[in-house]
């Protein structure tokens, strides 16, 4: 265990000069140690959770699993694991006041006033006014409410597209299907139609992929409202509310909104022609930031994408039928193509935002679900960083630099 003094450096001397401030600034913290975890390391070769790499997990856990390690701190035995997914699949079900609440939230969806994310951060905060331990901090309430959490997010998320597609709810006793594990029941809640065995098991390497990522905007959200000792809802709600964003994880949606609008552009019979090289040279003519491409933290490449890539292509060469006007590997044969270009013109690799795209696009999955889905991952990575910031908390307050005007006088 490190020091107190380690772990909670003093700050810095007031006679610390401007000039020595300036100097340690980095726009958007970029560089900047913000604290210790051991729950996720992010290397340029490797992404680790609690000690077990991605590659690792994606080819050999379950998301149940992995979902056991980030909130329960280690491998879990097949006793463990058992009790682990029983505890949340009787957790799936919905209080009245929140399912009450999705259907109401129709027409605030139709009109487009709110968009999906917006329904699962409202959600999420009523899920705190229900649960019975909503205000507890301690170490065993945050791991129930945990608990918790990861079961009726897909809940959610499946009863709000019920709602937008105006079928009646799937599984509202029960939460969905308890004979299905998570990431098949996620599917079927949103369906009604049980996964294939390749389909679920897509979905749970997406999980896996998406469930942990160190400090990044919507975890390092929930490390700052948890370090003023509010609790683990109003925490989460704050991840959401950053995952939102396009730059974070409203990334999916828009890289597949890209592909559609190249699609739409060059035609079926302009896939690997260079139609679409055009149109990315005008793209970057006129400066426009493509989604799904780049990272601050890697700079050779997210190992994430390569996993979803390749797990998305080989579902896609089984699909039969269309997608969106042309056969699933066509997809794939677009994006590969964008791909080339993104990193024969400009050196940029693709994150893992731009396989999920199209990977989720030819499961039938609507785009506006993409980035809520994400939260149904994520959930076990946030709750792990609350957890952790509870269990050794400073209040988070870094400093800033002042860029107003010089001081003056009110009546002068």
């Amino acid at each position: 265990m490190p020091s107190t003094a380690a772990t909670h450096p003093a700050p810095a001397s007031s006679a610390t000069s401007k000039a020595d401030q300036a100097a340690a600034f980095a726009k958007g913290l970029e560089g900047v140690i913000g604290g210790q975890t051991g729950v996720c390391s992010i290397e340029q070769d490797k992404l680790i959770y609690r000690g077990f790499e991605i590659h690792d997990l994606a080819a050999h856990a379950t998301f149940e699993e992995v979902a056991f390690l980030l909130l329960e701190g280690h491998k879990p035995d097949s006793r463990e694991l058992e009790r682990f997914k029983a505890e949340v699949i009787a957790e799936r079900a919905l209080h009245p006041a929140v399912t009450t609440f999705i259907e109401s939230a129709g027409g605030w969806l139709a009109s487009g006033r709110a968009v999906p994310m917006d329904i699962v951060r409202t959600a999420v905060s009523i899920l705190g006014h229900t649960d019975p331990d909503a205000q507890d901090n301690s170490a065993a309430a945050n791991l129930r409410k945990a608990k918790r959490l990861l079961a009726k997010i897909p809940t959610i998320i499946g009863h709000m597209q019920n709602v937008i597609d105006g079928r009646a709810l799937i599984g509202r006793e029960l939460g969905g299907d308890p004979s299905l594990g998570h990431a098949a029941n996620l599917l079927y809640m949103m369906t009604g139609r049980r996964p294939t065995t390749a389909e679920a098991r897509t979905m749970d390497v997406s999980l896996i992929l998406y469930a942990e990522h160190e400090f990044n905007a919507s975890t390092f959200t929930c490390r700052v409202i948890s370090g003023t000792l509010s609790d683990m809802h109003s925490a989460i709600a704050g991840g959401v509310g950053a995952l939102k964003g396009p730059l974070h994880g409203g990334a999916n949606e828009a890289a597949m909104d890209m592909l559609k609008e190249i699609l739409a552009s060059v035609g079926p019979d302009g896939i690997g022609t260079p139609k679409v090289d055009a149109w990315m040279e005008q793209a970057f003519t006129s400066k426009r930031k493509l989604m799904g491409f780049g990272h601050r933290v890697y700079k050779n490449g997210d190992h994430r994408a390569g996993i979803l890539h390749a797990l998305g292509r080989k579902m896609a060469a089984t699909l039969p039928g269309t997608f969106g006007g042309i056969p699933a590997s066509k997809w794939f044969d677009l994006g590969e193509q964008v791909q080339k270009i993104m990193l024969t013109k400009k050196n940029i690799h693709p994150n893992v935002d731009f396989p999920c795209g199209m990977t989720y696009f030819i499961m039938g999955i609507p785009v506006p679900q993409y980035t809520p889905i994400f939260v149904a991952a994520r959930i076990t990575g946030w709750c792990a960083h609350v957890m952790e910031q509870h269990a050794d908390n400073r209040l988070i307050r870094p400093l800033s630099i002042y860029t107003g005007p010089a001081e003056k006088k009110w009546n002068g």
